[in-house]
């Protein structure tokens, strides 16, 4: 809101900011745009936590390197169960069920990413709808054709931690957790 709070967040010779970024494993960015702090990560889930911490050190207005420590925590739980949330909406909304809690998780991460500006989880849920409507009307196993629609873009939940692209990763991401075969070539 502005710069004193700004210096809070900085610390005395950076000791905060260096904290906070230490706890999120996010770079921040304090300059002089009022009212703007920039976060910066590949990992989308990462960028969403150090939000919550910061958002909730601004309201609290108590910044220092152990309450930092504290409110990362109680952000990175909060995540947490938002992500479980997400993706288990994900699987309930389609209809598909029995999916290891790993790949919940993975679809859940899906939530704080985008591609070419659409929501990656929103995009999943739409593809697994209209695979189940186009395998309806072809014959096709219409359970297979949703579950494979629905974790295709799995590996976009990863692809800031492993290399290769995101559709070989996520195949074999369903590949370690049992996941049917014919799901996962489809994937």
């Amino acid at each position: 809101p502005d710069d004193e709070m700004k210096g809070r967040i900085i610390g005395k010779e950076g000791r905060n900011i260096q904290a906070l970024q230490r706890a999120t494993g996010v770079d921040i960015m304090v300059d002089d745009t009022p009212g703007m702090i920039i976060l910066s990560s590949f990992d989308p889930v990462r960028r969403e936590v150090a939000r919550i911490a910061l958002e909730m050190l601004l309201k609290d207005g108590r910044v220092h390197p152990g309450r930092i420590e504290e409110v990362v925590e109680k952000a990175q739980k909060q995540v947490q169960k938002e992500v479980v949330r997400a993706g288990e909406d994900a699987t309930r909304e389609v209809g598909v069920v029995g999916v290891p809690r790993e790949i919940v998780q993975l679809l859940g991460e899906l939530k704080f990413r985008t591609s070419y500006g659409q929501n990656v989880l929103k995009h999943s849920t739409e593809m697994a709808h209209m695979a189940g409507i186009i395998a309806d009307q072809i014959g096709a196993d219409v359970r297979v054709c949703k579950y494979a629609a629905l974790i295709h873009d799995m590996g976009k939940a990863l692809t800031h931690k492993v290399e290769g692209k995101h559709h070989h990763i996520g195949a074999e991401i369903a590949r370690k957790y049992g996941v049917p075969e014919e799901i996962c070539h489809a994937v």
